[in-house]
């Protein structure tokens, strides 16, 4: 059911945040097309057709296609293995596969250059010397070892939830197992390689503290260099709308290449049946190896080398009042945010589940579009707009609260349109009849039913803030410096030392994230076991 006119006046309430999210995402970007617009047609063109762009712009694809290669070789294999075979200890395959989303791409990236080279951790401890990891190599296995979670997780909620009907179908067709994996199951799985692949290219396309680190020169490399160095706007907003361009491809790329796909079931109500696993017996132990691998590299590496490097910082003292300004200073910027992005969400998501028609599902697009823009691109954009229109609100507390907000309000949507898909609409209708206002309704009746989902998204946000570097370098009030901002600017100088304090308290506040993450896995399938059992 569409918004009508006189909803909309009921709803009046809703109109504020509304705008807020509006204007706040698309009014930046589009004064960030407008300034580039200003140039002068020659130099505009000149700025644009140059070898250097087409460099990055094959560096970026480049590493993109890598890394998306790269995780489908690691997702996949794990995905199968923890939902397809009888493989003891599949359970703990599955932490190990959520597990390197505690661990932030910029700190992936230290670790690897902490741990190579004459002075890396190896080289200290084994007497092993590798040659010190760097360039397009480095910033690949960081970026994998940090994304593949992401596909990993949407191929093993795909798997589970397969029709084993179909299969069965198949294979009393005659069809082989090959066969039957070929034309039934992989098929199957397009939705969920390409949603997976999707949050895989934003946080590649969008990534500057493992390029940076690494040294590899894309789109938000040398717009951060840009920024930093010869700072020229109108070459900045360029590059800034190139990224945006190049965003926006695979955004639609994928829009495309889900429309039409259909792969529900035609039967009835009712869970569908799991499928038959399978038994490895000889392969186990391939199986075996290749999780212990894929684990060595993304989380006990990760963790050794941190506290190798923490102990041996420990040793001469840590800074620990430099370590809580830090952390104080990462919650003052996360904890407002997390309030405003769950406060913007809530009526985003309300409309799209209460009121859903053409409107309401634009209002989300835009909402998604601003984490969907690269963290630097949006950050410029965000600094373009507020040295004109609102000077005095440039590096202050607030701006970077409002970014932080902005881009991550996506992932609180999500959690508070589960929680409104349970609330009973029926009950607000109630509330309406005994005469309590729309807003009063609200209140009164659906607000506390989103309670859990609000909790959620705050959590969310709130964590994902925390990790955030992008935003951070470029927004932050002069002198604020959060434990991001400290581990990638002492990574940044080889000070592998004194990174490590803060690298290891980012671990530990994102193995927050991890554990929530797996919470909420765990309770829809509980929920299925009652309702089959029932």
């Amino acid at each position: 059911m569409s918004f009508s006119p006189q909803a909309w006046r009921e709803r009046w309430f809703l109109a504020i945040p509304l705008l807020v999210v509006v204007g706040g995402v698309l009014v930046p970007l589009g004064y960030l097309l407008l300034r580039a617009a200003q140039a002068d047609t020659t130099v505009l063109w000149n700025l644009v057709v140059r070898w250097r762009n087409a460099q990055l712009l094959w560096n970026t694809v480049l590493l993109t296609g890598g890394v998306l290669a790269c995780t489908t070789a690691l997702a996949f294999p794990l995905a199968w293995i923890t939902t397809r075979t009888t493989l003891p200890g599949r359970q703990v395959f599955t932490l190990l596969g959520v597990l390197p989303l505690a661990i932030p791409g910029y700190v992936m990236a230290y670790v690897l250059l902490a741990t190579t080279g004459t002075r890396g951790t190896l080289a200290r401890t084994m007497d092993i010397v590798i040659s010190r990891l760097s360039g397009f190599e480095g910033a690949l296995l960081a970026l994998t070892l940090g994304t593949f979670p992401y596909l990993f997780l949407n191929l093993r909620t795909a798997l589970l939830g397969l029709d084993p009907s179909i299969e069965e179908s198949a294979r009393a067709l005659g069809a082989s197992r090959l066969r039957v994996f070929w034309t039934v199951v992989l098929p199957q799985l397009r939705p969920a390689f390409l949603s997976g692949g999707l949050l895989v290219s934003l946080h590649v396309l969008g990534d500057f503290g493992v390029v940076s680190l690494m040294r590899y020169k894309t789109f938000s490399y040398a717009l951060y260099l840009q920024y930093t160095s010869s700072y020229d706007r109108v070459y900045a907003a360029c590059l800034a709308l190139m990224l945006l361009l190049l965003t926006g491809a695979i955004l639609v790329l994928e829009a495309r290449l889900l429309r039409g796909l259909l792969y529900h079931r035609a039967g009835g109500g009712g869970p569908a049946r799991q499928s038959q696993r399978a038994s490895l017996g000889a392969g186990a132990g391939a199986a075996y190896a290749f999780g212990l691998v894929v684990a060595g590299l993304s989380v006990v590496l990760p963790v050794w080398t941190v506290a190798h490097w923490f102990a041996e910082a420990a040793g001469q003292g840590l800074p620990w009042a430099d370590l809580g300004r830090a952390a104080w200073a990462s919650v003052r910027g996360s904890a407002p945010a997390a309030l405003v992005a769950t406060a913007l969400a809530l009526p985003v998501a309300y409309v799209g589940v209460r009121h859903e028609g053409p409107v309401t599902r634009g209002l989300e697009r835009i909402a998604y579009l601003g984490y969907a823009t690269p963290p630097l691109a949006f950050a410029l954009a965000l600094i373009v707009f507020t040295l004109q229109a609102v000077p005095w609100g440039y590096q202050t507390l607030a701006l970077l609260v409002m970014a932080y907000a902005l881009h991550f309000m996506a992932e609180a949507i999500g959690p508070i349109r589960s929680s409104l898909y349970q609330a009973p609409p029926h009950l607000e209708d109630a509330a309406r009849s005994l005469g309590r206002s729309a807003l009063g309704a609200f209140r009164a009746v659906t607000l506390p039913l989103l309670q859990r989902g609000l909790l959620v998204s705050m959590a969310f946000v709130f964590l994902s803030a925390m990790k955030e570097l992008p935003l951070t370098f470029l927004l932050a009030p002069v002198g604020f410096q959060t434990l991001a901002l400290n581990a990638w600017s002492y990574a940044n100088e080889a000070m592998f030392g004194e990174a490590a304090p803060y690298a290891l308290a980012i671990i530990a506040v994102s193995g927050l994230f991890v554990g929530l993450l797996l919470l909420r896995e765990q309770q829809p399938r509980e929920q299925t076991k009652s309702e089959a059992a029932a």
